[in-house]
């Protein structure tokens, strides 16, 4: 679930920056809300894994309480989850070694 939720990090990020620098401007500047549904949908189901993930490894990994806080803060941060996913790459690479 790690790596699931490595990867879901990488994708929830790029669907938030997609739906904050290409989608709401094209809304709000150019009058097509059509992108704002269609990205704002794949990111409401991206953030949702994510949570659902999140809570999954913390329990699997017994992470700590602060942990778990400052990964789904990021999650609110554009960028931010480029940083969980770097940090959970860290954790699966010590995990094989």
């Amino acid at each position: 679930m790690l790596g699931l939720f490595k990867k879901t990090a990488f994708w929830e990020g790029i669907s938030y920056l997609l739906l904050l620098f290409i989608a709401m401007p094209l809304k709000y500047f150019f009058e097509m809300p059509a992108a704002v549904r269609y990205v704002g949908m794949a990111h409401g189901v991206l953030f949702i894994a994510y949570v659902i993930l999140l809570v999954w490894n913390w329990s699997e990994r017994n992470w700590s309480f602060a942990k778990v806080a400052g990964y789904f803060l990021a999650s609110l941060l554009p960028f931010a989850t480029f940083w969980v996913e770097k940090q959970v790459a860290l954790e699966e690479a010590s995990l094989r070694s």
